[in-house]
């Protein structure tokens, strides 16, 4: 077996560790953070005090990561289990040992990713794993009508399985519609508003 790469991914124990799409290698250490990887290089972290405002971090912390391409699946060492949006981890902070991981408070895009989903205590104790539901044929007949499925394992010996339902939005036929009767909408104004405008 040959090393192919070695750096400073925390500030301490590293307590998960996941391949990715596209080479990219996500972690979770005992620093209060989540890290997704492209190389040696950062593309983003999540700060436990950052992601959940409000909860002490010196008794939480990500336990276990992973990254299906599309989403972020976190467990903690307190039992809650969270998926975010993956592409929202696009935004760079730093490269290497000694770089800011997060923006200084107050900069944008803010570090850390859009959370669509979070179940606080889904396990009475630790969450050991996470892994999303492939989307192969069986997969997607667990899922359903679901976006993703998340599968969180603790130390209560349980197995959750975690749906995230589709997100709606509108057709794109509806969006050009709502548009063209603003404008429509905007002409006839102007024109009552400053009569021989047209």
């Amino acid at each position: 077996m040959k090393k192919m790469l070695e750096f400073k991914a925390h500030d301490g124990e590293i307590e998960d560790i996941a391949l990715g799409p596209d080479n990219k290698v996500v972690t979770a250490g005992r620093d209060f953070q989540c890290c997704v990887w492209q190389q040696d290089q950062l593309v983003t972290g999540l700060r436990w005090h950052e992601n959940l405002p409000g909860i002490p971090d010196k008794a939480y912390r990500y336990q276990a990561c992973r990254d299906s391409g599309t989403f972020l699946g976190l467990g903690t060492v307190t039992g809650s289990v969270a998926i975010h949006i993956a592409f929202s981890l696009q935004v760079s902070w730093g490269g290497g040992v000694g770089q800011p991981r997060c923006p200084p408070a107050g900069l944008s895009p803010p570090c850390p990713p859009q959370r669509l989903y979070y179940v606080k205590e889904a396990h009475g104790i630790v969450v050991t794993d996470v892994a999303f539901v492939p989307e192969s044929q069986p997969g997607r007949e667990l899922l359903g009508g679901h976006e993703a499925a998340l599968l969180s394992v603790a130390v209560d010996s349980r197995c959750k399985l975690h749906l995230l339902p589709t997100r709606r939005s509108l057709p794109v036929w509806l969006l050009l519609l709502l548009c063209a009767g603003l404008i429509v909408a905007t002409i006839l104004l102007l024109q009552l508003a400053f009569p021989g405008f047209l």
